[in-house]
């Protein structure tokens, strides 16, 4: 057998270590692979973002978004405001802003503005360390180049579509624009709040001086506005303001900009603010502007900028006419009184239309809409919702009987005692009816009534009419001892006004963009929550308030039509919630510190709601509140609630849901002589003699 024969060749590489050698290398050779595979990668990436940087560095930045004047309209279509027609803008170079203005800028918002290039890495690597800590989104990183690009070209939608333009648009204003220009750009585009954009304007707007004569003080106030204008404005809590300026203090003496002794007493000065816009920038209806914008913004998700800028139509439900009565009748009502505030708010029950608003005597000097705090207790004009509670239970009716004497109740199974007291201490010493509790407001009689039907179940009637605030299964609560906001109250009353239909109040009817279309409109909601029969009850019940003897007697000739309503009064609030078929209105006056009202400014909540209510309604006729089925008119006597006889000394016609009428007469044998159906008989006759008195009045 022949030898193989070995062909000659390159001798094979002798390892030191052939066994290790040959088990690693394998390993090795494919790291190697893996490494230039790598290195070819990187090449790649590193000429691809080569190549974007020169296409960004030559491709031009896209023209800013331009502002659009949006519209606020009437009810009547009428405009009520614009927003920014000509935007409250005046560029100043960076060379005439404060320094302490710019350094509280960069304190604050991008301390490291001058050592990055448009991203700062430290920051986003700190923000994710916090944000993962606490399991949320406290903390943002973005410089103020990436504020600048998504404030000129951008929308502020959360998409990543928006964040991939927002970087490019980034780089390229680094790449265009030096440090000092693009912070130049920044501070006079930026939004202050109020209508200002830019430092310059916000200077003007709060504190009358150019940008250039800001104090450490006043730097460190406006610095902290445009994190959240609404939040953050001294005109709209000072206590968020100051606590932001506090911060941005706090940050600049930490980049050794300032001392600590710098810092406190520019947090203890003082500031000289100026009244918030003059007359013109007030405008009409400022309360009820503010409140849209509240609705439209935070409720409903409209974006601010669009609300602010976009060329967006908001139809609004205020009718110009009631709301001129309304400040009007705020303004006389306050007569004399250089302090006392008071609200109103008005609400067309049928639909639900908040028709006019007033937060306030005065918006230049205080913004703060006092229609919609739920700090004030309503008083006595909560006992309606008491009552309706009442005849629904079927324990009581409209000629229920309780003595009007001082009174201790005991409640909580016996281990608690409550003693509520009269106005003025003033009681019949008599047994009295409804009527004459609700005409003469009296507390005993109330108190009597929540102990027979339950505390639980009149809050549940406050829920079903709309009252949301906090309220407690407690006596007190007959008397309307927790805070309600004159909204809710009116809201309330309209259910009853309107034979026990709710409808959802609604300020907005709907908002249009700048080529008319819809973006928002609203849906109407509706539901029977209070039967009819106790409504139209309840409302020829309150009917008493305005008449002899009555708590609202003293404005009854000012009014010429059908009106029913509760007068109500703390030693700190006073109030008068009432309604006609057509408007359902809440009026309180009182101090803002809570302080006591005397006699005289306990007594203007009336005659506000009275002028406003006959002016706003001047060019409607009179209507009388309609009967509706299961409601039975009887004459009864007054001094014991039995059917009244002709033998009876005094009749009063009365109503009554079906089936809860007295059936007991009064006057012996002649009581067949007046059967209820005589008094269904005479109710037109009646209707039309009220109807004469009223408009005689």
């Amino acid at each position: 057998m022949k030898k193989q024969q070995i062909r000659p060749g390159k001798p094979r590489r002798k390892y030191a270590f052939p066994i290790i050698t040959e088990r690693f290398l394998p390993h090795v050779m494919r790291f190697k692979k893996s490494l230039r595979l790598t290195a070819a990668v990187s090449a790649v990436v590193v000429l691809g973002i080569v190549s974007m940087l020169l296409y960004l560095k030559f491709q031009s930045l896209p023209v800013t978004s331009i502002s659009q004047s949006s519209r606020m309209l009437d009810l009547q279509g009428q405009v009520i405001d614009t927003f920014h027609t000509g935007e409250n803008r005046s560029s100043v170079p960076l060379k005439e802003i404060s320094p302490y203005l710019v350094e509280a800028t960069l304190a604050i918002e991008d301390h490291r503005f001058y050592e990055h290039k448009g991203f700062d890495m430290k920051g986003m690597a700190r923000a994710v360390l916090v944000n993962v800590e606490t399991m949320s989104a406290k903390q943002g990183a973005s410089t103020l180049t990436q504020q600048l690009a998504r404030n000129l070209y951008l929308t502020h939608e959360k998409t990543w579509q928006r964040k991939l333009k927002e970087a490019m648009y980034t780089v390229q204003l680094e790449m265009n624009y030096s440090k000092d220009e693009i912070l130049s750009l920044y501070l006079n585009q930026i939004y202050y709040g109020h209508g200002a954009y830019g430092i310059e304007a916000a200077s003007q707007l709060y504190f009358k001086k150019h940008a250039s004569q800001l104090t450490l003080a006043e730097s460190a106030m406006l610095a902290g506005i445009p994190k959240g204008p609404k939040y953050y404005s001294p005109f709209m809590d000072m206590k968020n303001a100051k606590d932001r300026q506090l911060n941005i203090l706090h940050a600049m003496t930490e980049s050794g900009d300032i001392t600590q002794e710098q810092a406190d007493a520019a947090y203890k000065e003082v500031l000289n603010f100026q009244p918030l816009g003059s007359g013109e920038q007030a405008g009409f209806a400022p309360y009820f502007r503010d409140y849209i914008r509240y609705i439209a913004v935070d409720k409903l998700g409209i974006n601010e900028q669009l609300f602010n800028e976009g060329g967006v139509t908001i139809y609004t439900t205020l009718d110009s006419a009631a709301q001129r009565a309304a400040e009007d009748a705020v303004k006389n009502g306050l007569a004399g009184s250089e302090e006392q505030q008071a609200a109103l708010v008005s609400i067309d029950p049928r639909n639900g239309y908040i028709k006019a608003m007033v937060g306030g005597r005065d918006y230049k000097t205080n913004q703060f809409n006092r229609a919609l705090a739920e700090t004030r207790q309503p008083g006595s004009s909560f006992k309606p919702v008491l009552y309706l509670t009442a005849l629904h239970s079927g324990f009581m009716t409209p000629v229920t009987r309780f003595k009007s004497e001082p009174t201790a109740f005991t409640y909580d199974e016996g281990r608690k005692k409550y003693e509520p007291h009269n106005y003025n201490d003033k009681y019949f010493n008599d047994f009295i009816d409804m009527r004459t509790a609700i005409a003469s407001s009296d507390n005993i009689y109330a108190v009597n009534t929540i102990m027979t039907v339950g505390a639980d179940r009149v809050i549940e009637t406050a829920r079903k009419l709309g009252i949301t605030s906090p309220m407690n299964p407690v006596p007190s609560l007959a008397l309307g001892t927790f805070p309600v906001s004159p909204l809710e109250m009116a809201s309330a009353f309209s259910v009853i006004a309107n034979g026990g239909v709710k409808v959802e109040p609604v300020a907005i009817l709907r908002i249009t963009d700048k080529n008319g279309h819809i973006i928002y409109e609203a849906e109407h909601h509706e539901e029977q929550v209070i039967n009819p029969a106790e409504a139209y009850v309840m409302t020829s019940l309150m009917e008493s308030v305005f008449e002899g003897g009555g708590t609202a007697n003293r404005v009854s000739s000012i009014i010429k039509r059908p009106v029913a309503g509760k007068t109500g009064t703390t030693s700190t609030d006073a109030w008068l919630v009432g309604y006609t078929p057509e408007l359902a209105t809440a009026v309180w006056v009182g101090y803002d510190k809570n302080r006591k009202l005397t006699v005289t400014e306990a007594h203007r909540a009336a005659p506000i709601f009275a002028q406003f209510t006959e002016q706003a309604l001047s060019a409607i006729p009179p209507k009388i509140f309609p009967i509706p089925d299961g409601v039975v008119n009887v004459y009864v006597d007054p001094a014991s609630g039995k059917l009244a006889a002709a033998t009876c000394a005094s009749k009063r016609l009365e109503s009554f849901v079906a089936g809860t009428e007295p059936t007991e007469v009064c006057g012996g044998p002649a009581a067949k002589d007046a059967p209820a159906d005589n008094a269904t008989k005479d109710n037109s006759r009646t209707w039309w003699n009220d109807l004469k008195r009223w408009w005689k009045n």
